[in-house]
């Protein structure tokens, strides 16, 4: 009948009313309040650390209980030239190398603890690696691009470790103090400096970096050359040759037959003649025998195997340019 028809549609209708109705809240409830899983996640998901902040005004807040000898003669030095752009008071001051100091500097109520500084400071938190990223963002250049991955940096060096940053002159760039520096670690080569015969770093002639690149080098022993003997030939440029006569040992590697820091023998050689000459030099052709004293007839050293000894005859040890010089004797 058209009477209970459309009494039957009306009853669809409500229910379907009713069901969107339902589903409605159900939404308006799951946006609300979230499921509980996402609700825990998702201030997780937000939160995020307040950068530490930096002091209002600097320098002048550091200075405030930093006003001590050894800070202020920050002033002595390139970094603290404010003219220059490339200088850390030329940007941030203090706050460039030890890191946002808000914190540090922030009053304190007593019984409250200081905040340390971000870098460079007692019970600062950064790692070494930290520490060093402050000074490469300056100092990347040529001579120390090799630093990361260097034997330096593998043994956990810090810049610092080497360099002294508030003095007006850094005495690892002194000729004559920098060896101290190196010395802290490097005690064994400390000890042949101060052997009989010894390169000339005690005089003040020489320093470490004579020789070696301390930021790294793709060279053995970080050398500031490619070899041993180039290194050798900075300074002892008449060795190099060419000679008519070469001496093999000489052009392969000087450490064949000197150490390179010091010894106890003359000229820093590994060993007194005839000995190290005996070391390779067989009795083919000439003899070879070892002569020490009872090596001799006499069992007595003479004069002339003391004065000497195989350097009476072949002087030209390094090698000869004369026509006749086949045996290195003039």
């Amino acid at each position: 009948m058209p009477g209970n028809d459309g009494a039957q549609r009306r009853s669809k209708w409500l229910i379907w009313q009713r069901r969107i109705g339902y589903l409605s809240v159900c939404a308006t409830a799951l946006f609300v309040y979230q499921i509980p899983g996402q609700a825990a996640d998702a201030p997780t998901a937000t939160t995020q650390t307040a950068p530490i902040p930096y002091t209002p005004r600097g320098a002048d807040t550091c200075l405030r209980c930093h006003d001590d000898p050894k800070t202020l003669a920050i002033f002595k030095t390139k970094h603290a030239v404010s003219a220059d752009p490339h200088t850390p008071f030329a940007h941030l001051q203090c706050e460039a190398c030890h890191g946002p100091g808000g914190d540090h500097g922030a009053h304190l109520h007593p019984g409250e603890m200081r905040v340390p500084i971000p870098r460079f400071g007692k019970n600062s938190p950064a790692t070494v690696a930290e520490d060093n990223a402050a000074c490469l963002s300056c100092h990347q250049d040529s001579h120390r691009v090799g630093w990361q991955g260097s034997i330096h940096e593998r043994e956990g060096l810090a810049c610092v470790s080497c360099h002294t940053i508030h003095v007006a002159k850094d005495p690892v760039l002194v000729k004559t103090q920098q060896p101290a520096v190196c010395y802290t670690c490097h005690q064994a080569v400390r000890a042949d400096f101060g052997k009989y015969s010894a390169h000339p770093v005690r005089d003040g002639n020489l320093d470490c970096t004579s020789c070696h690149q301390p930021h790294d080098s793709l060279n053995p022993a970080l050398l500031i050359a490619s070899t041993v003997n180039d290194t050798c030939y900075t300074c002892h440029a008449e060795k190099r040759g060419p000679f008519l006569w070469e001496h093999p040992p000489v052009s392969e590697n000087c450490g064949l037959c000197h150490v390179p820091h010091g010894s106890v023998n003359p000229a820093l050689l590994v060993s007194r003649p005839p000995m190290l000459c005996q070391s390779c030099h067989s009795q083919a052709g000439h003899p070879s025998i070892a002569f020490t004293a009872n090596g001799l007839p006499s069992g007595q050293p003479n004069a002339f195997l003391l004065s000497g000894s195989c350097l009476n005859c072949h002087a030209q040890v390094h090698g000869s340019n004369d026509p006749s010089g086949a045996a290195l004797n003039r």
